[in-house]
């Protein structure tokens, strides 16, 4: 390697290149929520043919249930990739979760803090940026509190939700040093309530935090089943640059196994359902407009 470095960090950062680029060229990138090997395929087929950027997002279940070496298989999997294709660590709440996630090859980790008041979230936060940063991993954080739940991450729906402050956004990134911010703007873990994310979402509040914040820090949007192709692109024309996509892009290959797992062979079933998941992905990056942007 050259003593001289044409990139430095985080710009020589997978999830920081694909977010970037995300925002210079004004759409998002999928991060796909993924449980089994089924999801990383899907997605890493769905990019290649759609010649778009994702990224793949695992839960700290992930890490317990499959291990270190599955987390491997993924990273070896998705960076193996024709397109840009980063790993993301989403909601880390425990420490010893994180301290974990950074003995691995991951691109990027949400830290969430969120249960933390402000001024400890902060602290926690900027340990975290600091010890991430010597591994060559970005972060990702939650300023204020989204609630709800979803499967593989606990549901917070006790605790008061705390919408993201725009006048204080801006102070959370510097002092934090985190490169990316979910903020929390009506958004929610889990399906909405009556009304849908359309009554719940304040885009008044998340361009506010945008505007705040500028471009170097893309936004991330948590909570986004179901949410209508029409809010996701106000978000995305907003600085959306990451969304997060769960139960979007797997309920009809869930659906799809849930009918058939006693009927087709293994081999048939895994071909065909993979096959469905894709397809779902491939129709959410056409909505995102990451499509064609890794060609």
């Amino acid at each position: 390697m050259s003593s001289t470095k044409v990139d430095a960090f985080p710009q020589n950062n997978l999830t920081w290149k694909i977010l970037d680029d995300a925002t210079k060229g004004g759409y998002a990138v999928g991060a796909f929520n993924c449980y089994n090997n089924d999801g990383v395929m899907a997605v890493i087929r769905a990019a290649e043919a759609k010649r778009s950027p994702a990224l793949i997002e695992i839960f700290p279940w992930t890490m317990h249930f499959q291990g270190a070496h599955f987390v491997r298989y993924i990273v070896e999997a998705a960076h193996a990739a024709s397109v840009p294709i980063g790993v993301h660590l989403d909601h880390c709440m425990d420490p010893a979760d994180v301290d974990l996630a950074l003995t691995l090859p991951i691109d990027s980790i949400m830290v969430d803090a969120s249960r933390l008041e402000p001024e400890a979230n902060i602290k926690y936060c900027r340990r975290i940026t600091e010890l991430a940063k010597e591994r060559g991993i970005t972060v990702e954080a939650e300023m204020g509190r989204i609630n709800g739940g979803e499967d593989g991450i606990p549901d917070a729906g006790h605790l008061e939700e705390i919408l993201t402050d725009p006048q204080h956004a801006a102070e959370f990134t510097r002092r934090t040093g985190v490169h990316f911010l979910a903020p929390s703007f009506g958004n929610i873990h889990g399906p909405y309530p009556e009304g849908g994310s359309e009554s719940y979402w304040q885009l008044d509040r998340l361009k506010e935090i945008a505007d705040a914040l500028g471009p170097s820090t893309p936004l991330v949007i948590h909570g986004t089943h179901p949410v209508p192709d029409w809010l996701f692109r106000k978000a995305i024309d907003i600085g959306a640059r990451k969304i997060n996509i769960n139960r979007n892009a797997r309920d009809e290959y869930t659906k799809f196994v849930a009918e058939n797992a006693g009927r087709l062979e293994l081999t048939a079933l895994k071909e065909q359902s993979v096959a469905i998941y894709q397809k779902s992905v491939e129709e959410l990056m056409d909505v995102l407009g990451s499509s064609g942007q890794a060609s």
